[in-house]
């Protein structure tokens, strides 16, 4: 074996056929994906531009699929488009028939802990959040950072972020005080979206206490909202800290915000890498291309319908938990369901018994 070869230590020969159920109502037959295959290979940016139109609403359409200068490493994707990636996981499937239909389904760690939200009811309350956020100055561009379990919470802070132009930076829960502090200083946000605790495996972990730590050399952030998840004690700090229920509940807040008109290319999101070889690094996910991707990846690559209901377990506060429980399904009218505990508690069959409660009929896990 020469030195640079790769040693080979198992060979998976199993092969799954998939039900003839399946392939009979699959959104691409195999002929069909052939000939998507031989298309984007002749004409890659005539293809993503039938996608993206297929796939999204545009306020504006695009002039051109693609500008690239490959010597400096640039790509700029749907150049002149202009669309609002909540508007297309929400407004659009009011008028469609989907308004009543479940979009998320929230299951606690405690079993009889259960929310869920119409796409209606989404759409208000990101709406209202919006203008919460409306209310603290935020405006387009600035940046959001949110530190937050797996609580729904979570996906309407994201959402509401989406709809007036705010970047939002999702820092994953289960990350220190450092780490938080480090992703704070590097993206530059002006509030921060927390809780007071953590719910996991039967325990409760205290969540403000990393943010008090953090915020010590986070000069950037003004405002800190929580919700009100664990009711364990807190450092309230009066100026700064303010809850979410209390923001949501205010009577000047309306449940209506208008979205946002963003060009194709401005940011979405920033999302950290792990910093597992060396400093955690900040990638800008832009309006467009990232809705395009993560719509079409959902629609050929889980072959997912509006009638299914879509479980991806991962957290939210990495890049397949943005795409496959948030804006994917939501993009497609599915019904997408978010989970807070963990696998074994309390009891090891925690998954199967989610499953088989909800329906859920696409699982996708690690």
């Amino acid at each position: 074996m020469s030195k640079n070869s790769i040693e080979n230590l198992m060979n998976e020969e199993l092969i799954f056929e998939p039900p003839k159920n399946m392939l009979e109502h699959s959104n691409l037959t195999a002929e069909q994906y052939e000939e998507a295959c031989r298309r984007a290979d002749k004409n890659p940016e005539e293809f993503w531009a039938e996608r993206a139109r297929k796939l999204l609403n545009w306020k504006r359409d695009f002039k051109t699929p693609l500008e690239s200068n490959s010597k400096k490493n640039e790509y700029k994707w749907f150049v002149g488009g202009r669309l609002n990636a909540a508007e297309n996981c929400l407004d659009r499937h009011l008028e469609n028939g989907r308004r009543n239909k479940a979009a998320l389904i929230w299951q606690g760690e405690p079993e009889e802990e259960v929310r869920v939200f119409t796409y209606h009811m989404l759409h208000r309350k990101v709406c209202r959040f919006a203008n919460v956020l409306k209310k603290m100055g935020v405006s387009k561009g600035d940046r959001v950072a949110i530190y937050l379990p797996m609580v729904p919470e979570l996906v309407i802070s994201m959402l509401a972020c989406a709809r007036i132009g705010a970047v939002h930076s999702v820092i994953f829960a289960g990350f220190s005080a450092v780490s938080l502090q480090s992703r704070i200083i590097d993206s530059n946000a002006t509030i921060l979206i927390t809780a007071d605790g953590v719910l996991r495996g039967g325990k409760t972990i205290p969540l403000k206490r990393n943010v008090d730590e953090a915020l010590f050399e986070c000069p950037s952030v003004e405002q800190v909202i929580m919700v009100k998840r664990t009711g364990n004690e807190i450092n309230f700090i009066e100026g700064r800290d303010t809850w979410w229920h209390e923001e949501m509940s205010s009577p000047d807040i309306e449940d209506c915000c208008k979205a946002e008109s963003m060009r194709s290319t401005d940011p979405l999101f920033i999302l950290h890498t792990s910093g597992s070889t060396g400093k955690p690094k900040g990638i800008v996910h832009t309006t467009g291309g990232y809705m395009t991707a993560t719509a079409h990846t959902t629609q050929w690559v889980f072959d997912l319908k509006e009638e299914d209901v879509h479980w991806c377990t991962a957290d939210i506060g990495w890049i397949t938990g943005h795409s496959y429980t948030v804006y994917g399904p939501l993009a497609l009218g599915a019904t997408t369901l978010l989970f807070e505990g963990v696998p074994t508690f309390p009891r090891p069959d925690r998954y199967w018994e989610i499953i088989n409660r909800y329906g859920v009929n696409i699982f996708y896990t690690t």
